[in-house]
């Protein structure tokens, strides 16, 4: 058996036994041992792509979802460049992704020679780990080191307390291929108790003791962890819930789904400053929520690692793996005065809804309300999923994710279509037309890749929405030019050439018999980006009237 092979092998059957089941490749040259390693491997799902980068997203969905490392091939060269926005986003968001980056061997380094470029700490600071697995030798010892090696890399990914990508390179010689030889100078399996090297986590500290205060706020944002401990302990201490949609607690009775306006009107924020605010995940969305995030007097930010924890306000006066939050005694007017005012805001902004037509806040209000228990939801990161944290009412039995580690745009619909691979029911998306057309290769899928279970509802206005919500809108010069970027596709043909199913909503009581179907499909919406700027000022506006009256 040829070194390559050798390596190769022994690499895709520790990831196995690691928990790994699912690897993603886009095909190369240099990477081939690695591919036909994977390939063989009947305990392993294989995801194959052409495009690096919607590979690298795909992967990403796939970690996300699951919530296990996920493997990710590829070759040498700008290959392995393509895949780094995708490694930021999961260094950002805390998924857990394994990059496998074949190289050439270090002869062939500095020369020119083709495709060879630096892969030594290619994502730098971005990665949790890097190792140079060093090119594979016929000597005893190899096999130990390198599922010793395999077994750190996933430990490292998974976490805890910081789970995120961990990139490995592996320099192969040639021959590249099978030699038809199996034979090795020792054994090239495991041991009988499965990998070689299991680290063992030490549970996190004490819990940092809240003095009971019934005048307390429980804020969850994007990748927040023990959400429902967190939410039912606020309920029994009389705490309003602010979480946003990806946070995973807007549910229940405590859940407060209007504060972003809430928090927009001065006064209210004023008069309703808590004794204590705690923070799960990473809050985002929301300008006045983080402007009075600010003015809070006691901010308690909840990490599970406390060398890297969410702070974008500067604002955090105290930081803890843990916090018990302990039920105090009193009336529950602070909490009577949240819901009240959630339920005056609630009423005027579905007033404004109810009349303004086919809206993107609207669409994703009732997308959220119509989607059967069990469903997945993913967002874009621009609008959608703002016009969601705005718009969505509480509800339970739905799995909300997006990509906001860095929320970027890119990769999307790989991100989408690999959630859904990874999701035990039916899968949504609701994106933008740009983000749709920045990740096109998603939509392709080779006849013997496993196929999602996903609707792509595509909100087109024919640019970048967001923008004309910002102060560049008023430059009426240059902002469609540089900043609305109209593109004129025809989503209709798009989804033809992807051979996909597609539907176009004209109306929002079309909108629950259009996303009915199943396999990868694409549902359109057309909007309107200066009607979507005004129904955005009527809902502020209708909530600063309600308030007052």
């Amino acid at each position: 058996m040829n070194p390559a092979t050798a390596l190769s092998t022994v690499l895709i059957d520790e990831l196995v036994r690691c928990g790994v089941t699912d690897v993603v490749l886009a095909p190369g040259s240099r990477s081939a041992p690695l591919a036909l390693a994977a390939h063989a491997e009947s305990r392993v799902r294989l995801h194959v792509r052409f495009d690096e980068r919607s590979a690298s997203y795909l992967a990403l969905g796939l970690a996300k979802r699951s919530e296990r490392p996920v493997a990710l091939i590829c070759t040498s060269g700008t290959a392995a460049a393509n895949f780094h926005p995708a490694v930021i986003e999961a260094s950002e968001s805390g998924v857990p992704l394994l990059l496998l980056t074949a190289d050439r061997p270090p002869e062939l380094r500095g020369t020119g020679a083709n495709q060879t470029i630096d892969q030594v700490k290619l994502y730098g600071s971005a990665v949790r780990w890097f190792a140079e697995v060093g090119v594979p030798e016929e000597r005893p010892g190899q096999v130990a080191y390198w599922r010793s090696l395999v077994c750190r890399a996933c430990q490292r990914a998974a976490g805890p307390p910081d789970p995120g990508p961990v990139h490995l390179n592996v320099a192969f010689r040639e021959p590249l291929i099978p030699d038809g030889d199996a034979s090795w100078c020792e054994p090239l399996d495991g041991g009988a108790s499965g990998a070689w090297f299991r680290a063992r986590v030490a549970p996190p500290s004490a819990a940092l003791h809240i003095p009971p205060t019934r005048r307390g706020v429980l804020v969850v944002g994007d990748g927040a962890a023990n959400v429902r401990r967190y939410v039912a302990a606020a309920g029994m201490a009389g705490w309003p819930v602010l979480s946003e949609p990806n946070g995973g607690g807007r549910y229940g009775d405590h859940a407060v789904s209007t504060y972003h306006f809430l928090l927009g009107d001065q006064e209210w924020a004023d008069a309703h400053r808590p004794d204590v605010v705690v923070t799960l995940g990473r809050p985002g969305l929301s300008r006045p929520l983080l402007s009075w995030l600010r003015r809070a007097d006691e901010h308690i930010v909840v990490a599970p690692d406390l060398t890297r924890w969410p702070d974008p306000t500067r604002s955090a006066t105290q930081v803890a793996q843990a916090v018990e939050i302990p039920i105090a005694a009193g009336g529950d007017a602070w909490l009577r005065a949240w819901r009240h005012a959630d339920h005056v805001a609630r009423e005027a902004v579905d007033e404004v809804l109810d009349s303004s037509g086919l809206t993107e806040p609207r669409l994703a209000r009732d997308l959220a309300e119509v989607l059967p228990n069990g469903s997945l939801l993913f967002c874009g990161s621009s609008m959608p999923i703002r016009d969601l944290d705005q718009a969505m009412r509480p509800r339970r039995g739905l799995r909300l994710m997006a990509n906001r580690g860095a929320s970027g745009i890119d990769g999307l619909v790989s991100a989408a279509v690999g959630a859904a691979l990874a999701h035990n029911g039916p899968a949504y998306a609701l994106i933008g037309d740009l983000t749709l057309l920045h990740d096109q290769n998603g939509l392709i899928l080779g006849p013997r890749e496993p196929r999602p279970d996903l609707c792509l509802m595509v909100v087109n206005n024919d640019g970048g929405g967001i923008f004309s919500l910002l102060p560049q809108a008023a430059l009426e010069d240059p902002f469609e030019r540089v900043f609305g970027t109209p593109h004129g596709v025809d989503i209709g043909y798009l989804a033809a050439a992807s051979g996909l199913p597609y539907t176009l909503v004209e109306d929002p009581e079309e909108l629950s018999r259009a996303i009915k179907g199943d396999g990868l499909r694409i549902v359109e919406a057309r909007t309107d980006r200066v009607s979507n700027a005004a129904v955005h000022a009527a809902m502020r506006e209708a909530v600063r009237a309600a308030m007052r009256d």
